[in-house]
């Protein structure tokens, strides 16, 4: 539809104040309370009606066409990152220690602005289109995709289609990241402790160094992915936290370490579990130690349906041009959407958001992070037209 263009543009500026707002004040999961009356106060005020309440703070947009047909369902999440902000900007997070870091401030403004848009054209609409506003996707292994569904979010409305999209820093804007299956990785964390014998750094005869332990086993870790898993497919153990040890002269008795493990296939996921607590236990019990491990089952891989991811790359060529969906590698970065996908159809995308000044773009979850804002009008007119297109593509499918 050529109207949504011009609707989105005619709104252009309100989209990028409130991804600016959202900015400025953000809140960590489950805590979304400001943001939440926020997207009510905008859904109310363009007359689209909503449910709230999911996962204590998401909210579910419902947008009914005057026209029968499927029903399409749009995310986008709302939670920040305990991280202080390291940016010169006239809206820098006002909030110390919490950061907008991986763009959920925008991604919530261009649903709103295309939630506009496809309220304005209802009457040209077959079908329904939903306006998922999720709250704690920071929070894996819990996340809040799942609580929002176990409450009821798709109880009166179901999703034949549901599309999510999230801003990439390392694609320069006008430029969309599709891929017809795997799009990010399965998430996984990890807590162990090692538990060996103190003593004083003189008489390593009368302790039981867990450091040292330790040490042994982080290198082993990283036998799993060089040496267990085949060569073709992805795996990363990843240890990013280590706390031990009281004084230079002291033999600690305890060490903890923390990290996480990516994959794309289940099999794999479990190959490398599997070998991950026998590597720990066993190493440990060499060494007369005792392991103490958590392991969180994360969230499972982003692996889009091949239909929808091919709607969506239609729909992108259409609104900015042939050469706009360029190949793409997958990420093993995780994502909450997953869990939808589980349950339905439907494809995620990565809308590029490259400053211009591109040497100096500082990746996601950075204290330094920004995005190109000339992207956000491209993200909300991706969103409308996806709906519209989806839409019409059910109800040729259905005749």
């Amino acid at each position: 539809m050529d109207a949504i263009k011009e609707l989105i543009t005619s709104i252009e500026n309100e989209i990028v104040e409130i991804r600016r707002t959202l900015h400025t004040h953000p809140e960590l999961s489950n805590e979304e309370h400001k943001t939440s009356s926020l997207v009510k106060e905008k859904l109310t005020e363009y007359g689209i009606k909503w449910q709230g309440g999911f996962a204590k703070t998401g909210i579910l947009g419902i947008i009914e066409g005057e026209n029968p047909g499927g029903t399409v369902a749009l995310r986008a999440d709302m939670d920040a990152l305990p991280i202080q902000e390291a940016n010169d900007l006239s809206y820098i997070s006002e909030n110390e220690g919490k950061m907008h870091a991986c763009g959920h401030d925008a991604h919530t403004a261009m649903l709103l602005g295309a939630g506009y848009a496809l309220q304005k054209s209802k009457h040209k609409l077959s079908g329904t289109v939903l306006l998922v506003f999720q709250p704690a996707e920071e929070t894996s292994p819990y996340g809040g995709s799942q609580p929002m569904m176990d409450d009821g979010v798709f109880a009166e409305y179901t999703p034949d289609v549901i599309y999510g999209q999230h801003v990439w820093p390392s694609l320069p804007v006008g430029q969309v990241g599709i891929r017809d299956k795997e799009m990010m990785g399965a998430s996984d964390r990890f807590r162990v402790t090692i538990k060996g014998k103190g003593g004083h750094a003189s008489m390593p005869h009368d302790g039981n160094d867990a450091l040292i332990v330790t040490n042994q086993i982080i290198t082993a870790l990283q036998t799993i992915v060089s040496r267990s898993v085949n060569p073709l497919e992805s795996a990363v153990v990843t240890v990013g936290r280590i706390e031990g040890g009281y004084s230079y002269n002291v033999i600690p008795d305890e060490v903890t370490f923390e990290g996480t493990v990516r994959t794309f296939k289940p099999e794999v996921k479990e190959k490398v579990k599997q070998r991950f607590h026998t590597i720990i236990e066993q190493t440990a019990e060499a060494f007369d130690a005792v392991s103490e491990i958590r392991y969180f089952d994360g969230y499972p891989a982003t692996i889009n349906s091949p239909e929808w991811a091919a709607q969506a790359r239609t729909t992108v060529e259409k609104i900015l041009g042939d050469q706009a969906a360029p190949e793409i590698d997958p990420a093993l970065a995780g994502e909450d959407f997953s869990r939808f996908l589980l349950n339905y159809p439907g494809a995620f995308i990565w809308l590029g958001t490259q400053i211009e000044d591109a040497e100096n773009q500082k990746p996601l979850h950075d204290p330094g992070f920004k995005l190109n804002e000339k992207a956000l009008p491209l993200g909300s007119e991706f969103l409308a037209e996806v709906a519209v297109d989806t839409l019409n593509t059910l109800k040729q499918g259905a005749n």
